[in-house]
């Protein structure tokens, strides 16, 4: 069968709905939460969106309790089924856009909009794979099952529903990555630091400076791209010594005095996603750097000395000493993705890290190491919490279905990769991550400007109706 044949048939209306489903801002929602509606009622909406187009095609459909749903197609009685686990929510679009996020824009063959490429775009595609699969009425051994999830940003309790509910698959794949195929995930460990501060420490003191507050971040796979702090005292040239700062390192900046005596600092670095921290600038780690060079109260110099002596200019964890790398799935990475300090209450004052590590290190190894590097500065871990590595064997048969696969659609070899992101696939057994982004490509989730070529598009829709038919009859 010529796959990409049919895909072409079908590039009208797969770029309409997905241009539909871009439209919808499908970002967690904690004030909107209601019954049936757990991320809140804007990704409940794309949910149903989603469901409704399954339905309308012949779909088989559920809706679990709006943490997750799906569309089935293939034989009912079948106990086994094939997934492919997408994604409908979306990180906040953060930065400066060249055309909105949310009204999806078509520049030199270029679909622009947020979560284009993570992840309604692949989702689309996969759900025109399975569409025309159906529309075809090719046999299938097993059930197909696209499964849409709803919190795949914000800690995946969505697929962790679905393992209490639903049987595993037979074999299945995350369109939510890079081509060819990642067999082999890192571990992910998200731990909050929190600042010792005694009674004394937190009265004002004589010094020039005293910080009111500090914030940084709202998701811990982000690197934060504004950092802003408020500082009262009466310093001399505090506008002249920020400029200068600014001007002499790789971030923006914005002087703003808010009252008398009292002064808010904007820093702006760049955003990237948690698992390759150094394409970002970390804004709250140079606006910390710039804080120690001023004269402040205590325990804003003990918050700012954690920050900048544990964090500037290393990605790797070598200042923790959690440094670890293998030939499976290579460097541990860190990350400070959130930041708060507020100076009238100690249990306010934080840095929550995300931490990438490889298949070969061990949780309870990082969590003894760092618990010892943080206490040197008078932090102790408030909360932790764990996700262990995943690793697919290269053996398996389905590895060699998804290979043939990709290999049949673009003559190129289907090599196993390794990556530092967490996707579905490592909640569930025998499932890898699977495109959509080809080799060579810039992946521009979680940044500004995000995007996904349309050639591009219909080509991985192309490997994943071959896919799904080989993981389907193998």
């Amino acid at each position: 069968m010529n796959w990409n044949e049919e895909v072409l048939k079908r590039k009208e209306d797969l770029l309409k709905d997905l241009t539909d489903l871009l439209k919808m801002e499908s970002t967690k929602d904690s004030e909107t939460r209601d019954e049936g509606k757990p991320m809140g009622h804007a990704i409940a909406k794309t949910l149903d969106f989603m469901l409704k187009l399954s339905s309308q095609q012949g779909f088989r459909t559920k809706n679990h309790e709006g943490f997750y749903g799906y569309g089935e197609i293939g034989p009912q009685a079948s106990e086994e089924y094939v997934a492919v686990l997408t994604h409908l929510d979306v990180v906040p679009a953060t930065g400066s856009w060249t055309s909105p996020p949310f009204e999806p824009t078509i520049r030199d063959g270029k679909l622009f909009a947020r979560g284009v490429i993570d992840d309604k775009g692949p989702t689309m595609s996969v759900f025109y794979a399975i569409k025309l699969l159906k529309e075809l009425e090719v046999p299938l051994k097993r059930k197909v099952r696209i499964i849409f999830g709803t919190d795949e940003e914000s800690g995946m309790s969505c697929l962790r529903k679905y393992r209490e509910v639903e049987s595993p698959p037979t074999a299945g794949f995350a369109p939510d990555a890079m081509f060819p195929i990642i067999n082999a995930e890192k571990g992910q460990i998200n731990v909050k630091c929190v600042l010792k501060k005694t009674s004394q420490e937190s009265e004002f003191t004589t010094q020039d400076f005293t910080l009111l507050s500090f914030n940084a971040g709202s998701r811990p796979n982000m690197v934060p791209e504004t950092a802003t702090a408020v500082l009262t005292g009466k310093g001399t040239d505090l506008k002249g010594k920020f400029t200068n700062y600014i001007q002499q390192n790789r971030v923006t900046g914005e002087f703003q005095e808010i009252g008398q005596e009292k002064w808010k600092l904007t820093v702006k670095g760049v955003s990237s996603h948690s698992m390759e921290p150094f394409k970002g600038v970390n804004a709250a780690v140079s606006l910390a750097r710039f804080l120690l060079t001023l004269s402040t109260n205590q325990p804003a110099r003990k918050y700012c000395t954690f920050i900048n002596g544990l964090f500037w200019e290393d990605h790797f964890g070598e200042k923790l000493a959690i440094a670890h790398s293998d030939d499976i799935t290579g460097p541990l990475t860190v990350n400070p993705a959130i930041f708060q300090y507020n100076s009238e209450s100690s249990s306010d004052c934080y840095v929550h890290i995300n931490i990438r590590y490889p298949v070969t290190a061990t949780f309870e190894n990082i969590e003894t190491k760092l618990t010892d590097a943080i206490k040197i500065f008078d932090f102790s871990i408030g909360e932790i919490k764990n996700k262990n590595p995943h690793h697919v064997d290269k053996e398996l048969p389905m590895i060699q279905a998804l290979q043939e696969a990709y290999e049949g659609e673009t003559n190129q070899k289907a090599s196993l990769l390794s990556s530092g992101g967490n996707t579905y696939a490592s909640l569930l057994p025998n499932c890898v991550a699977f495109g959509a982004v080809f080799p060579g490509k810039e992946m521009t989730a979680h940044q500004k400007d995000e995007y996904i070529e349309v050639d591009d598009l219909l080509k991985a829709t192309a490997i994943y109706a071959r896919s799904i038919y080989n993981l389907a009859n193998m």
